[in-house]
């Protein structure tokens, strides 16, 4: 038996602020917050826009694609569930917020700054989480 096997994976704590955003997932939809009064877009987990400080903002889904915009390869084991090596990288949305992630389906020496990415949904634990994979075929500027 496997270090992982007898290691439960570590999963978020819900939270009356971030319920709505992992609910999300579990359905396979990543979504974001949008302030009501101000439009700025933000990452779901805090009691008011980071902006203008409204607690008037709802939660949009968003295209789950995005770039790297930072990342590291994690070469040592922190967490038994968790074995090395894996990338964990600062993602930029489309839509403009960044969110910590894994990337995933990927070659180490093949990710880069501006990679194109987008979300997949990988069960850990019973529990869905969003990951992100190199995007195939970049989106195409119809403009």
């Amino acid at each position: 038996m496997s270090s992982k096997d007898q290691q439960t994976y570590p999963l978020p704590e819900l939270s009356a602020f971030t319920r709505p955003f992992w609910e999300g997932c579990q359905n396979k939809e990543l979504k974001i917050a949008v302030c009501g009064q101000c439009s700025h877009r933000f990452m779901p987990g805090v009691p008011n826009c980071p902006k203008c400080w409204s607690a008037d903002f709802s939660l949009q889904a968003v295209s789950g694609r995005g770039e790297v915009f930072s990342f590291a390869v994690y070469r040592r084991t922190y967490h038994p569930a968790i074995p090395a090596p894996y990338v964990v990288a600062l993602i930029q949305l489309e839509e403009g917020p960044r969110l910590v992630s894994n990337i995933v389906e990927c070659a180490f020496e093949k990710i880069h700054i501006g990679m194109q990415l987008e979300v997949c949904f990988q069960e850990e634990d019973g529990f869905m989480l969003p990951r992100f994979r190199p995007l195939e075929t970049p989106p195409v500027d119809t403009n």
